[in-house]
């Protein structure tokens, strides 16, 4: 099997995807356990999901990307009916009288990686290895693809109860967010989206290549970590690359519901090397600023990724409570992510920041 045919995802694989989405996740995403037992049932029964490299299609076949939206908090409460990114895909289809050859994934955190794989399975379609963020953001038009041209519509949602809407004839990418938010709250806080059709040779060029592959990776990692009985916080910041930035406790957790997300902030007591100082993480639906003694050292774009101290596991922003003991870490986001015209779209002055100037992480040093 050449590269270009890529590679079959089996049971065995999706707990380490899920595992190492929820890292890049960012605290975002949606649960990805929840989307992992959704995609081990479909494969159960008998569905394919073949991952594709993102040069494998002809230029001119369609790529449909998909994701759910809505606060993660809504996702622990109320399940999904299971087939709304289908449906909502589906009715883009039937509105355009194209069919898509592939989808891909809005963003790589959480449940929404495994969004895509779900519809695919579902579709009988390819995945495409790669996504629109390197991470997740809260805001539907925080992708590659919109920062660099995809058309906003059409687009449709759909939620648990089979209701579709179609987004015909959207101005702007703000629009779309504008509109979709607003359906997904009267659906119940929580809907499945799937956007306008892209080229191929678009989705070539504009989005972050690899990203289901390294959070495999990253899942993997995790997993022959915990066997070996090795520090797992060690281990992922060795072969990531990442940079501790914080050990401490949670000390206080405030969350609220609104507009459509998750919006509040968590502290930390420092524990270890910053015993004695303070952090705390501002959130909307994923991590956005981390400051440390009132310094910001982390912020969007760049990851911050929040570690259960002593296993390693991956701590979502719906999940974080008092008492538990973290490893706060950094990775810088994909380049695709920091130039210009995104930073006008996922910079920190767009989540109400106006005082934060970005300062990009550097990548540290990858060892064996």
């Amino acid at each position: 099997m050449s590269e270009r045919d890529g590679y079959i995802l089996g049971e065995e694989d999706l707990l380490p995807l899920s595992v190492g989405a929820a890292v890049l996740g960012t605290g975002g995403g949606g649960n990805p356990y929840i989307g992992m037992l959704r995609a081990r049932e479909l494969v159960r029964k008998g569905a394919v999901i073949r991952v594709l490299p993102l040069d494998a299609l002809p230029d001119d076949a369609l790529v449909s990307e998909v994701g759910g939206i809505g606060a993660p908090v809504v996702g622990i409460e109320k399940f999904e009916q299971g087939e709304e990114c289908l449906r909502a895909m589906r009715a883009l289809e039937e509105l355009t009288g194209e069919k898509f050859a592939a989808m891909i994934s809005a963003e790589v955190g959480g449940s929404n990686s495994m969004e895509p794989i779900i519809t695919a399975a579902q579709a009988g379609l390819p995945v495409l290895d790669g996504d629109g963020m390197g991470r997740a953001f809260p805001e539907v038009q925080m992708t590659t693809y919109f920062i660099y041209g995809a058309a906003p519509s059409p687009a449709a949602i759909s939620d648990d109860k089979k209701n579709v809407l179609i987004f015909r004839d959207v101005q702007d990418m703000y629009w779309l967010e504008r509109f979709a938010r607003d359906a997904a709250v009267a659906m119940g806080g929580a809907a499945g989206l799937a956007t306008a059709p892209m080229r191929a040779d678009f989705v070539r060029r504009v989005a972050v290549p690899g990203t289901l592959t390294q959070a495999l990776n990253i899942g993997r990692t995790i997993a022959q970590a915990r066997r070996k009985r090795q520090n797992v916080v060690d281990r992922l910041i060795a072969t990531t690359g990442a940079s501790l930035f914080f050990t401490g406790k949670v000390t206080d957790v405030r969350r609220e519901l609104k507009g459509g997300f998750v919006r509040g902030e968590a502290r930390i007591a420092g524990l270890g090397d910053w015993a004695g100082s303070e952090a705390s993480v501002a959130i909307q639906n994923e991590n956005l600023v981390l400051w440390v003694d009132g310094r910001p050292v982390i912020m969007v774009p760049d990851l911050i990724i929040n570690l259960d101290l002593e296993t390693g596991e991956p701590i979502t922003t719906e999940v974080l409570r008092y008492g538990q003991r973290l490893a706060v870490i950094g990775l810088p986001a994909h380049d695709l992510m920091k130039t210009p015209e995104a930073m006008a779209v996922v910079g920190p002055q767009c989540f109400g920041y106006p005082e934060l100037t970005f300062s990009p992480l550097a990548l540290g040093p990858v060892t064996a």
